[in-house]
């Protein structure tokens, strides 16, 4: 038997197991276990594997997340932000111009140098990054122009692993358009070399805060 035939034989077996627990009518959906990781090792572990990714992680405690967007934004010179996005974030980031979007152009928020949202979850299992983009992540448009994302993310939206972030993520109403961030922007050409910000931001920081 080959490698492929045995792959497909232990699917089909898992098939038949799930429609035969069901009695018949549909097969189980698989599930990632999470082995009885922790809350912290699951934190620990989306940090690790955002990192994976090339983005820069910053962790801090209860009160950091001006002083590290501050520091992220270093050196730039304009920012862009949803309307809910809570504006003491910005409050140590002085000297740069905060445009709050209105439906701006791509031709206008080309000109802007990062943005500053939240999420809506975090993934440790894959090092992704989920935006709804409710109020406080504000249109898809800007998270994709400006060449640094920088991302808050609280510690109780991480969770482990895909199956659980869609759970999550369900929506109650109307639903919404997501976005799944993994890393930054990212592709290769033929020769497989890797260039970055071409589909995307170039930078994407993450700060993990309570």
């Amino acid at each position: 038997m080959s490698a492929r035939d045995e792959v497909l034989a232990r699917v089909r077996a898992v098939e038949r197991a799930g429609a035969a627990a069901d009695g018949g009518h549909r097969t189980a959906v698989p599930v990632i276990e999470q082995g009885g990781s922790s809350a912290a090792q699951t934190l620990d572990l989306f940090a690790e594997n955002v990192a994976d990714y090339r983005a820069e992680v910053v962790r801090v405690g209860p009160g950091g997340v001006p002083a590290a967007v501050a520091q992220a934004l270093s050196g730039l010179s304009s920012v862009v932000v949803p309307a809910g996005l809570d504006r003491s974030w910005l409050s140590d980031a002085t000297g740069l111009r905060v445009v709050e979007d209105e439906q701006l152009s791509a031709d206008a928020l080309d000109e802007v140098d990062a943005v500053v949202t939240a999420a809506a979850v975090g993934i440790a299992t894959t090092g992704t990054i989920v935006l709804d983009h409710g109020a406080d992540q504000g249109r898809r448009a800007i998270t994709l122009v400006p060449d640094t994302h920088v991302c808050v993310v609280r510690e109780d939206q991480v969770v482990h692993d895909v199956p659980e972030a869609v759970r999550r993520l369900r929506p109650s109403g109307q639903p919404r358009p997501l976005t799944w961030v993994s890393g930054p922007s990212a592709t290769s050409d033929i020769e497989l070399d890797r260039v970055e910000g071409v589909h995307g931001p170039r930078t994407l920081v993450v700060v993990i805060t309570p």
